[in-house]
């Protein structure tokens, strides 16, 4: 261990890891790197089993209020099957009211992929908060935020554990029935923004064929539904030199883990 003083630390001497050569640095890598491919499994497993949780049924019709007036529940499915939701605290009484949003969910809006390769995945990610919709769309005008942003106008927030803390429910339709599939809070929602882990709690994943799905769940090969987030279209065929680009770098990727040792 190596000690360096960091005025970060208040004058106190960090004690640094050792300064090792190129070939120890590597070995000590690989090391690490069974312990990070364990850790994608179990990830992994846990979203296959998030996947077959139990489903509840929405029975309220709720109303929010959004750019263009009154939408139901079902209106911010926007036709597809999965919606996430994220509870973000903007509105009276709380802390950067009304010039900006509160602190923790603004990162997490400042960390939110672009929403059209979730929508290419059948699904939709809208944020709700308690601000109207003028305040809304100033607040993402300044923060240049673009993800749907709706009003809670009723007991939404309250009934879906996110009135006092932020949190992020997903629901899944079928027809015109609702149901509440999973919520994540607290540490866990740290994670949210990304398109990949946005669509592992979902209840069908990222719908690629390496997955352990229930049996009839949608499923398209791995890679190929990519797109350019300006570029996809509904039903579209997969790019034959996207394929080709992927299928090389796919197997490249095979043999470098069949080589590596455990």
């Amino acid at each position: 261990m190596t000690a360096t003083a960091d005025n970060r630390t208040g004058g106190q001497s960090m004690q640094n890891p050792a300064v090792v050569s190129p070939d120890a640095w590597e070995a000590a890598r690989k090391q690490l790197l069974v312990k990070e491919k364990a850790q994608t499994r179990a990830r992994d497993a846990l979203a296959a089993e998030r996947r077959r949780m139990p489903w509840m049924a929405v029975e309220k019709n709720y109303v929010f209020e959004g750019p263009d007036g009154k939408v139901s529940l079902l209106d911010l499915f926007e036709g597809r099957h999965q919606l996430i939701v994220y509870r973000a605290f903007y509105e009276p009484g709380v802390f950067g009211w009304p010039d900006h949003a509160c602190r923790g969910c603004s990162m997490v809006a400042d960390q939110v992929a672009h929403v059209a390769h979730l929508n290419a995945r059948d699904t939709s990610l809208v944020f709700a908060s308690r601000a109207p919709q003028a305040e809304i769309a100033r607040l993402k005008a300044r923060m240049g935020w673009s993800m749907p942003w709706v009003t809670i106008t009723d007991s939404f927030d309250k009934d879906f554990g996110v009135d006092e803390w932020h949190g992020t429910n997903v629901f899944y339709r079928d027809g015109e029935r609702v149901f509440r599939t999973y919520f994540v809070n607290n540490r866990g929602d740290e994670q949210m923004g990304g398109t990949w882990n946005y669509l592992d709690i979902t209840p069908l994943g990222r719908q690629e064929v390496w997955e352990d799905s229930p049996a009839g769940y949608p499923q398209t090969p791995t890679y190929k539904w990519w797109n350019w987030h300006d570029s996809y279209v509904p039903d579209a065929a997969p790019d034959k030199k996207w394929v080709e680009v992927s299928d090389a770098g796919e197997a490249a990727f095979r043999a470098e883990s069949a080589n590596e040792k455990p």
